[in-house]
């Protein structure tokens, strides 16, 4: 399992941008996937979005669908979350996982990753 460093996230106004970046440290071989979890106060973790490492295959939540954009760099084992037109409603911890232990539509949960990041902030105020 990878080790998940993560860095980004802060502050921004509704309407304005943040990205986030996952680097999977500690292997040798690429993820066979990222995904990016969000969870705000007092609520469950949600997912937002995955990138298959491979092909670069992305999912999204529609929550977020059109506003985020989840790429990765193949060199660094490093995947990124560009979030744009940012929403009140888009605030809360974000964390990165890789791992999953299996893929397909239960990707959506949080049980099939394995690998986690620590979380990094991302408020958005009105």
């Amino acid at each position: 399992q990878a080790h998940l460093v993560e860095s980004g996230g802060g502050s921004a106004q509704a309407g304005g941008s943040l990205s986030l970046s996952c680097t999977a440290s500690g292997r040798t071989d690429s993820p066979y996937g990222m995904a990016w979890f969000r969870q705000a106060p007092e609520k469950e973790r949600e997912f937002a979005a995955a990138i298959k490492w491979s092909e670069g295959t992305t999912f999204y939540a529609e929550s977020v669908k059109g506003r985020f954009t989840a790429f990765r760099d193949k060199a660094t084992n490093t995947g990124y979350l560009q979030m744009n037109s940012l929403e009140p409603e888009d605030a809360g911890l974000y964390y990165c996982a890789s791992d999953p232990k299996s893929w397909g539509r239960e990707i959506l949960a949080t049980t099939p990753w394995q690998s986690w990041g620590q979380g990094t902030q991302v408020n958005v105020s009105p």
